[in-house]
This record gives structure tokens, C-alpha cells and sequence, in this order.
């Protein structure tokens, strides 16, 4: 197979086969053999369905400009339905949060570029031995600083999981010097989304503070901000799908969520290649044209009946708002043999065993889809996969924010999202999800939910959870 793309950067590109050795490697060092249930795009075996979209996504020889030049008009082309929506109640917030979710999205791509091309990564370890990065913190700090900015500091209160502990260590000038330049780097690009940046840039202290203002242990009342910088660090740091997740809470309950895929395609076909293949097909494409394999903002508001999707922000644009959104809802099927399942990849907090017991005895037949966090959310609200199933080894405890944008975002797109006991997820008891009755079940329909709680009832007294 050969690619031709004569019209790509004045013909500098020459025809490349397929496969490229160095890009398998790449994908090998990049991603568990286990993510995902598409297939390498070098497969020679592929199911039907995926060859015809192998060949429509990248036919033998093609116009690739053409190609994604027409599928950016249709992006645009659904921005219309959305400037007619009647945003309603929280329109300011949902502004802010979408905006400040596309700049960091942004920074979470330049950090992850860097990550993969160095060896000086600034990957720290936490007390429960999960990952940080400097993104953790300059997201933590940029969603900070904007909210704050938009707000008010009287009136903004977040939760998020990162603390300021270990960048305030001696030991650890580098690693602060390395978020405090990320985190301006980003704000000089906030007139681009129409927000104030700041009139010079923050010193260390300033994005220490910011980051320390994230603060807010939650509770039953009042308003507060739900923020995971970065979900899914250790699918970050290896090149693979990871999250910004952003929600509002209201009185104990989500308002307002917002999830920052930035290497989750906006067209699911895109999803039968690896994500070292798309990095580098991203970056052949011109900048004008955009990218539709290239990473995506998901978010709705409570009430709405509505989720929407746009592709993430090209940095040399400027941002209006509402921006190429087009509405996503969940899968019609039913059937749970033709339905998929997600489940986390690590096994260290989750038991892939008892929820393939579960897939198995109601039929789901698909082999799973295995994928770094909220992602799996977002599968989930634009119909990529049916079911997601979570059941937590002993002695862990569910953040709220590992569940708070993307519980609204599969509701409003049409699903169900409740504990294994069939009630609704509660956000008002703090920085966890107490009294969770087992486990995470989340579907696309309420006759696949009902299926998934009773195989639950039925296999839950002989498992070892």
C-alpha cells in the first residue's frame, strides 16, 4: 500500500509504504499491547468494516488537503445548530469552562510532544505511586488563574487533585521553573479565546498560589469546581489517550461538564490507528485546514438534553465561541452482542476479571475497550462504545473528579450513570464518592443498564471484591 499526497507542503512529501517500521516501534513503546479494540491500521486481516474505513480514511492515493479541508466544513457546518441553541442558565460558565479546557488542552499537547521527544520528563511520583507531570500542575494552574480571572476569587472554590507539596520542596526549583514557564506560555495565548492574560507573567509565587487555591473540600451546598488537570497521567506520559475534566457542581449535584480528549479523534474512524500514526499525520496536515483525527472537546449542561463536541483549538486561530460544535449522542444499540464495554487499563485499582464475568454472562461479546481515563466517558456520550463498567478493589476510594464531567456529559447525550446498586453517583460528601454500593455503571440505554445491574446481583456474592 502507498500513499501519494501531491499537494501536501508544495510537494515535498514523497509516496511512504505501509508499514513503517519506526512507527510500529513507536507505537509499541508508546501504548500497552492491550488498549483499545481497533486493530493496527497494518493489519492485513482487519474486519470489513474497518479495511472500508482504512481505505476511506486514507484511500491508495488521495487529495489529503481535500480530504480534510471537507471534513473541517462539516465541523463548521454543525457550529450552526449550536448558535442556535438557547444556552440558558450557566452560559457564562460553560463559556469560561470550554475555553479553559481548549487551553489546556493545547498545553497538554505541547507537554506530551516534549515527554515523548526528551528525556528530561519532570515526571514525579505521588504517595500512592501514580505519576504527575508538569502538566498536572500548569493545567491546575491555568484552569485556576481563568476562573479566577472570569469569577472573581470571592466567588470561584475548586476542587482538584493536585497539591503545591513537592514543587515547593528545595529539591525541586527545575521542576517549578518548568510549570511556571509552561503555565505562561499559555496564558500569553488567552486574548486568542477572548480572556484577559496576564499584564506580565506569573512568578513562581503567583502559580504557586493559584494552584494552592484549588483548595475546596466540596460538600452538600453552595457552588464549587471539579478539576482533574490531567486523567489518565500514566496514558499521558506513554503517548496514549488521557483527559481534562472539568465540571460545576451545584448543591452536591453536577451542572455543568467539560472533557478535553486531545488525542481522541473527532471521527471514530480515525480510531483504527495508533496514536503515534495520527501524531505524525497531524503534522504533515496544513495548519489551515486542521485535523479530524486530532483530538476533541466534549461538553453539556445538566438540563439541556444536549451534548455537544467541537475539534480542539488550532493555536494560530482565534477562538469564537460557540466554535464548530456539532451535537453527539449515545448508541441506539441494545443488543448486548453487538455492544462494546469499557473498562480502565490498570489493574491496580479495578478488577478486569469480575467485569468480564459481568460482560460475559449478559452477552456482551466485543473484546473490551481498554482506555486511559474519562475517555472513556467520552466513548461512551458519542456512541464509540455502549457500556462502561468500574467495580473498585478493596480499600480504594472513587474521586469526584475522576466522575464529575463526564456523569453529566452521558446523561445529557442520552445515557445512564449510576452505582452498581442502580443509584445515582453522589458529589456532595467531599472529595469521594461515598457510599458507592459496589461499583461505576454507566450505558448508552436503560435496557442494557438493567442487564448490567442484574448480572452485577447475580455474580457479586462469589466474586472476591
Amino acid at each position: 500500500m502507498w500513499i501519494s499526497c501531491p499537494n501536501f507542503a508544495s510537494q515535498i512529501l514523497r509516496p511512504v509504504p505501509l508499514p513503517h517500521a519506526s512507527l510500529i516501534a513507536r507505537k509499541n513503546n508508546y501504548a500497552p499491547q492491550d488498549v483499545g479494540i481497533f486493530p493496527s491500521p497494518f493489519q492485513t486481516n482487519l474486519h470489513p468494516t474497518l479495511s472500508n474505513y482504512r481505505q476511506s480514511v486514507f484511500p491508495t492515493s488521495c487529495n489529503c488537503n481535500q480530504m480534510f479541508s471537507s471534513t473541517t466544513e462539516d465541523y463548521r457546518n454543525g457550529a450552526l445548530e449550536f448558535d442556535a441553541m438557547d444556552l440558558g442558565k450557566y452560559s457564562k460558565e460553560l463559556e469560561i469552562a470550554v475555553k479553559a479546557v481548549q487551553m489546556a488542552s493545547l498545553l497538554c499537547q505541547r507537554v506530551q510532544e516534549s515527554l515523548l521527544s526528551t528525556t528530561n520528563h519532570h515526571v514525579q511520583s505521588k504517595d500512592d505511586n501514580s505519576p504527575v507531570t508538569v502538566a498536572d500542575w500548569s493545567v491546575q494552574a491555568t484552569v485556576s488563574w481563568v476562573l479566577t480571572e472570569a469569577f472573581g476569587s470571592k466567588s470561584v472554590s475548586i476542587v482538584a487533585e493536585e497539591d503545591v507539596q513537592t514543587l515547593s520542596k528545595p529539591d525541586t526549583v527545575g521542576l517549578l521553573e518548568a510549570v511556571v514557564k509552561t503555565v505562561n506560555e499559555c496564558l500569553a495565548e488567552a486574548p486568542s479565546f477572548d480572556l484577559s492574560a496576564p499584564a506580565t507573567g506569573l512568578s513562581a509565587s503567583e502559580v504557586l498560589e493559584a494552584i494552592s487555591r484549588c483548595n475546596s473540600t466540596g460538600g452538600p451546598s453552595g457552588r464549587f469546581w471539579v478539576l482533574d488537570p490531567v486523567d489518565g497521567t500514566l496514558g499521558f506520559v506513554r503517548g496514549d489517550q488521557y483527559a481534562i475534566a472539568l465540571a460545576l457542581v451545584e448543591n452536591g449535584e453536577p451542572v455543568l461538564g467539560v472533557l478535553g480528549c486531545p488525542n481522541y479523534p473527532m471521527e471514530k474512524e480515525w480510531l483504527c490507528y495508533s496514536n503515534g500514526y495520527r501524531r505524525m499525520i497531524s503534522k504533515l496536515a496544513l495548519p489551515t485546514l486542521g485535523f479530524p483525527g486530532k483530538g476533541c472537546i466534549i461538553y453539556a449542561r445538566k438540563g439541556s438534553g444536549k451534548a455537544w463536541m467541537q475539534p480542539l483549538h488550532r493555536k494560530e486561530k482565534k477562538f469564537i465561541w460557540p466554535n464548530s460544535a456539532r451535537e453527539i449522542k449515545v448508541s441506539t444499540i441494545d443488543n448486548p452482542a453487538l455492544a462494546t464495554f469499557c473498562e480502565p487499563v490498570e489493574k491496580a485499582n479495578s478488577s478486569h476479571s469480575f467485569t468480564a464475568g459481568v460482560a460475559h454472562s449478559v452477552g456482551l461479546r466485543n473484546q473490551p475497550l481498554r482506555v486511559y481515563s474519562m475517555v472513556k466517558y467520552a466513548a461512551i456520550a458519542r456512541g464509540d462504545a455502549e457500556v462502561f463498567m468500574k467495580f473498585a478493589r478493596a480499600g480504594y476510594k472513587e474521586k469526584i473528579w475522576d466522575h464529575a464531567a463526564g456523569v453529566v456529559i452521558i446523561q445529557e447525550a442520552g445515557g445512564v450513570v449510576t452505582d452498581a446498586g442502580g443509584h445515582p453517583l453522589c458529589f456532595s460528601r467531599g472529595m469521594y464518592l461515598e457510599n458507592l454500593d459496589r461499583g461505576i455503571i454507566a450505558c448508552s440505554g436503560a435496557s442494557l443498564h438493567e442487564r448490567i445491574l442484574g448480572a452485577v446481583d447475580a455474580s457479586w456474592n462469589s466474586s472476591s471484591l
